[in-house]
């Protein structure tokens, strides 16, 4: 049976958007293995001394009940460029632990620094992070995402950025992208120039 995770920011000891982890958690329990029982993270989260200081990435694998709880220092990879590359095949809907179709897309990426998937013609994600793209002052992301991240449905709900459509012919109507997930935020991702974003 498949196994699910959740990405879970530690910022000095303090979890980031935990609600938004225990609403998504629910979820794919609820929907996938028919589970109605609630799960608090916050009752299975010790966070450990070492985690107090800095920046930890805690990774929460699960299915009907949490399994496992992992601690472990995060650095950001550096992202300047993106391939496009095709994702038609993929099913990403829920956060599942199995990510060896996403490295196998990850793997084509050439002599990019990452890949930007495209699914039935219009962009999605990354390979572990959601996109956004800046317009004329203005934030939007892919209302097509394989999976909607936790930072990123905060977001929209915050009004930060916008959900749309987007097709690859329409990247250069854009000044440029980033990319955000559970651990990186608009202002700490680094930024992709859009004409190195390539096929």
């Amino acid at each position: 049976m498949c196994r699910f995770i959740e990405t879970i920011c530690i910022r000095n000891g303090e979890p980031e958007r935990l609600s938004w982890h225990n609403a998504r958690l629910n979820r794919t329990r609820r929907e996938v293995l028919n589970m109605t029982t609630q799960i608090d993270l916050t009752n299975n989260l010790n966070i450990p001394a070492e985690a107090k200081n800095g920046l930890f990435k805690c990774r929460v694998t699960y299915r009907e009940t949490i399994e496992k709880v992992e601690f472990e220092p995060y650095s950001m990879r550096a992202v300047h460029s993106l391939r496009l590359v095709n994702a038609d095949d993929i099913n990403y809907r829920y956060k599942y632990a199995d990510r060896e179709k996403l490295k196998d897309l990850f793997s084509q990426r050439c002599d990019a620094d990452g890949v930007l998937l495209v699914k039935n013609g219009f962009i999605t994600d990354t390979s572990y992070a959601n996109i956004v793209f800046l317009k004329e002052d203005k934030w939007f992301t892919p209302d097509t995402p394989l999976l909607p991240g936790t930072r990123r449905a905060c977001y929209i709900k915050e009004s930060r950025i916008e959900a749309i459509p987007i097709q690859p012919e329409m990247l250069s109507e854009f000044d440029e992208a980033r990319i955000i997930n559970a651990m990186i935020s608009i202002e700490e991702s680094p930024t992709i120039p859009i004409e190195n974003i390539k096929w």
